[in-house]
């Protein structure tokens, strides 16, 4: 607690006090894989601090306050209070903070190597550039590990959709590779080996998870152009375009 700041000390202990409650009412309940996410949560929490400690760098205020409330949005509000479902943008929302939070990052850490060292200057762009490569990296490695989750577990983090249009060529009566377009699907009707009805989903297909994959991408890759102009900017005239510099990490000052 002595690493942070008054209001940011404030926050922390407000949030962790809320994961903890939570957590105790889902051990209560028997509920196991929450009270798991709870737990998760405030290991998450110190994260930031400890990363500060380890790598001597200081992280502004308002990037640390908004990683806490991101953490606490993706585990005690998405998974456990099921934001994802009860509003429908809120994935968006969070992979979308996410890109412009991983660019600032990536931005950081090849920006202090640019004005830490002799033999090395980086022009804007290329530090810009950088920003954007490491959080579509990021962005990438998170959709692998969703993928992986729903193919060993059997999970659905990667949220299924009901479409009702879909194109394929497995339908191609020649095998000519010719796409097949099936419009207005009003019902699908799953069955087992056996010819038993196992579920019927009304409204559509079952998309498996490639248009939740794709968005997420997407919106990652709108947040990280966004933060690699500010960046650009921000290198570019250093002292005019302080909002960035509210999101890049600082090399710690010695005393």
């Amino acid at each position: 607690m002595k690493e942070l700041s008054k209001s940011t000390a404030i926050i922390y202990i407000v949030l962790r006090a809320l994961v903890i409650a939570s957590m105790i009412g889902q051990l209560l309940r028997g509920n196991w894989n929450n009270a798991f996410l709870c737990l998760m949560a405030l290991i998450l929490f110190m994260l930031p601090t400890l990363l500060q400690k380890r790598f001597k760098i200081t992280l502004p205020n308002t990037l640390e306050v908004i990683v806490l409330f991101f953490i606490l949005s993706g585990t005690l509000l998405g998974e456990i209070h099921n934001f994802y479902a009860r509003f429908p943008h809120w994935d968006t929302l969070l992979h979308t903070l996410n890109g412009f939070l991983a660019a600032g990052i990536g931005f950081a850490l090849v920006d202090l190597l640019n004005k830490n060292s002799k033999n090395i200057k980086l022009s804007p762009l290329y530090l810009a550039l950088a920003a954007f490569c490491f959080s579509m990296t990021v962005g990438v490695m998170w959709e692998f590990f969703e993928y992986s989750m729903d193919k060993l577990f059997l999970l659905d983090t990667q949220k299924d959709r009901i479409v009702t249009i879909i194109s394929t060529v497995e339908l191609d009566p020649e095998q000519a590779n010719n796409a097949i377009v099936v419009r207005d699907i009003a019902q699908t009707v799953l069955y087992d080996a056996d010819g038993n009805v196992l579920t019927t989903i009304d409204g559509g297909y079952l998309d498996i998870g490639i248009n939740d994959t794709m968005k997420d991408l997407f919106v990652n890759f709108i947040g990280a152009v966004v933060f690699s102009c500010f960046g650009y900017f921000y290198v570019k005239n250093r002292g005019k375009y302080k909002f960035a510099a509210h999101f890049i990490p600082e090399r710690t000052r010695s005393n």
